[in-house]
């Protein structure tokens, strides 16, 4: 690697007394290209928002047969495909496996954190170049959504968005684990049995089958349907003994679906600059229905796009990377 990889630690008062007692303090990796600690120059920020169970430190996982994306992004640099920008690695891990990085009443305020805390954590720190325009946000799976929910609410923030897989037509992406954390669920006694059951097995053998489905399940319901009172703050979108949907809490998911928010907010997409869109056809999840009819909708909306579908699945797609960093760089202001 040509540029170097910084790790530091950032206090998050967004997260402080957090419903899930996770911690406030997180490490934050910082990619910095090559020639950054030899002059003065500021340079545009990319931030990558991870997936539902992973944490920012597994962008630098290691493979030994293929390379992590913060070595994707150097190579694309230094072979000199894309200009120089800093990349931005943060952890939004949750005790239930992800925050979809939003503001919970059950899980926390993600958002704030990533757009109080961490970003101005790296605009003080890095000599970035700190205005929308100089700033893009990508990631994959819940991270992808991530990226749509920064260009709902902040497009002041951030002009340039990349999603790959991003979770969307919650119909087909989330309901058929619906009946898997159903059964799960009846199986053991209920929610608060399972979970105490999956803590306890988690730190000593490896996932059962079912469990994804489960906590998936619960994670959703944590940032989607949060309600004070009931067991891990958080309220089922079904029936626990029969698995039949509860329309209205069914419907509150639907309210944070990226095919019913976006365009409803399309005043705030305009302002966006440039999307990527991408998803494979094999994607275990169905998500390239969702991100088709996504693109039809930026696509009305003028905003200029790039929509891709490739020959795979959902998981294992890292390189993907280099088609939205390859897109969106170039068009990224940089003075």
């Amino acid at each position: 690697m040509k540029g170097v990889l910084e790790t530091r630690e950032v206090q998050s008062p967004a997260l402080e007394s957090n419903p899930l007692g996770d911690p406030a303090r997180r490490r934050l990796t910082v990619y910095l290209p090559p020639g950054y600690g030899d002059g003065d120059q500021r340079y545009p920020v990319v931030y990558f928002l991870h997936a539902f169970s992973n944490s920012g430190s597994t962008w630098t996982n290691t493979s030994p047969f293929a390379p992590s994306v913060p070595e994707r992004l150097d190579a694309l640099i230094t072979s000199g495909q894309v200009a120089p920008v800093i990349g931005v690695f943060p952890d939004a891990w949750t005790s239930l496996g992800g925050s979809q990085w939003i503001n919970s009443d059950a899980i926390g305020r993600y958002r704030d954190y990533l757009v109080k805390d961490v970003l101005g954590f790296v605009d003080r720190t890095f000599r970035t170049l700190p205005k929308a325009a100089s700033r893009a946000v990508v990631g994959h799976s819940s991270g992808g959504y991530g990226a749509l929910v920064m260009g709902r609410y902040h497009p002041e923030l951030f002009s340039h968005l990349g999603s790959h897989s991003g979770d969307c037509y919650f119909e087909y992406c989330y309901m058929p684990d619906i009946p898997k954390a159903a059964g799960a669920l009846l199986k053991v006694g209920g929610l608060e049995a399972w979970h105490q059951d999956f803590k306890k097995r988690s730190r000593e053998t490896k996932p059962r089958g079912e469990d994804f489905a489960v906590i998936n399940i619960l994670a959703m319901a944590a940032a989607y349907s949060p309600k004070k009172g009931e067991p891990l703050n958080l309220e089922l979108p079904f029936d626990p003994q029969t698995a039949r949907l509860k329309l209205e809490v069914w419907n509150r998911w639907l309210v944070h679906d990226p095919v019913r928010f976006v365009p409803k907010f399309l005043d705030a997409f305009r302002k966006v600059k440039t999307v990527f869109l991408d998803c494979g056809t094999r994607d275990e999840f169905n998500l390239r229905w969702g991100t088709r009819i996504l693109a039809e909708e930026f696509k009305a909306s003028g905003v200029e796009l790039r929509h891709e579908e490739f020959d795979d699945s959902h998981s294992g797609v890292s390189y993907r990377f280099e088609n939205s960093l390859g897109f969106l760089i170039p068009r990224m202001a940089r003075e």
